[in-house]
């Protein structure tokens, strides 16, 4: 049921990633202009990775009628499938935010726009994903709140006690909010979200499709602590953004007045598209092109959190397990586990873009 209230007025806050979870979400790959091959080693891919988080909590997928029985087959039978129809399967960015109190969970929707609209979207239509997050809602009886701003879900970042991460690049875009402010955004994200301060990127990772959300470049461990993607390499433009980021957390206090301890975390070689690849992707209906070598987002702090885990993306490269043990470090209580994610790039997103989760209500 739509709420009409505001959220900040009964003191509801996003939840954080790292906060217990009841349940993981998915979106089962389908398009053609987007999946090479029809979308088969992107769904093997995503098959993986349910079954993967299945074996430690529930996972519910959402496919399209016509790949009901293909997905069934595909996924163990402790994943619940369920029809539901969605343009693409980037749930992280157009499903719920989900934000407690000390007596309820509640959801918020915000509009999606394919990042970037008729101007820069990467697909259209968007349609059936921007309804995705009511019904998801409607699906677990979540009350819910509307706001007609867009914002995606991989586009702020936050540590639960009402410090939150985003890039101007993105949440201040004019492709998606004209006419938008810092001012204006902060006001949105404290009376829906509950944020108390916004700490400000100026860019995510280099030509990330989406324009740079926030998830490319960082990810919060816990209150007061982040990892950020770092590279050496003064001939890769990420070198600076990522020097630029840094200076800007470590020169900030969050929410709570604390200090920010900033990770630097590894990155792999430069991952480009094969002739192969972008050959076997089908360009129509406004969509994305895929280019032969052109630069895929590959980054280790684009990883899921799961009650029990980390996945971690593999890039088959000898930074994976440097990844994996810094991350193993920083999370002692979580299995850190590593996930081939090529199929996931090739269709212009990352890891943490393609599952969401429910948090527990009582946190």
């Amino acid at each position: 049921m739509e709420k009409r209230t505001l959220p900040v007025r009964e003191h509801y806050r996003l939840v954080a990633e790292f906060d217990p979870q009841q349940e993981s979400l998915m979106v089962w790959p389908q398009r053609p202009d987007n999946w090479r091959d029809g979308g088969k080693p992107a769904q093997k891919a995503y098959a993986a990775l349910a079954n993967l988080i299945a074996e430690k909590q529930p996972v519910t997928v959402f496919v399209q009628e016509d790949q009901y029985q293909n997905a069934r087959v595909k996924l163990n039978p402790t994943v619940r499938i369920v029809e539901m129809s969605s343009n693409d399967a980037w749930i992280k960015d157009y499903g719920p935010f989900y934000i407690r109190n000390e007596h309820s969970l509640r959801a918020v929707d915000f509009n999606f726009n394919a990042w970037g609209g008729l101007i820069d979207g990467l697909y259209f239509p968007w349609d059936k994903d921007n309804e995705m997050a009511i019904k998801i809602a409607n699906l677990f009886r979540t009350d819910y709140y509307r706001n007609s701003v867009v914002l995606e879900g991989c586009a702020i970042h936050t540590d639960g006690q009402g410090t939150f991460f985003a890039t101007t690049d993105v949440v201040l875009a004019s492709d998606r909010n004209p006419q938008m402010t810092k001012v204006k955004m902060e006001r949105i994200l404290h009376d829906y979200l509950g944020a108390l301060k916004v700490i400000w990127l100026d860019h995510g990772y280099f030509l990330d499709e989406t324009g740079g959300d926030i998830d490319n470049i960082m990810n919060v461990v816990r209150p007061g602590e982040v990892v950020l993607t770092w590279t050496d390499n003064p001939t890769d433009p990420t070198y600076e953004s990522c020097r630029q980021a840094e200076r800007i957390l470590q020169a900030a206090t969050d929410a709570q007045g604390r200090k920010i301890k900033v990770h630097r975390l590894v990155m792999p070689r430069v991952l480009t598209l094969t002739s192969k690849e972008a050959a076997t992707v089908d360009c129509f209906n406004g969509s994305m092109p895929r280019d032969v070598g052109q630069r895929l987002t590959a980054t280790y702090v684009s990883y899921v959190t799961t009650n029990q885990q980390i996945i971690v993306p593999e890039f088959d490269d000898p930074q994976d397990t440097v990844a994996k043990k810094q991350l193993a470090c920083l999370y002692p209580g979580r299995e850190v586990v590593g996930f081939p994610v090529r199929e996931i790039l090739i269709g212009g997103g990352g890891l943490h873009t393609i599952v969401t989760a429910i948090p527990s209500v009582g946190g």
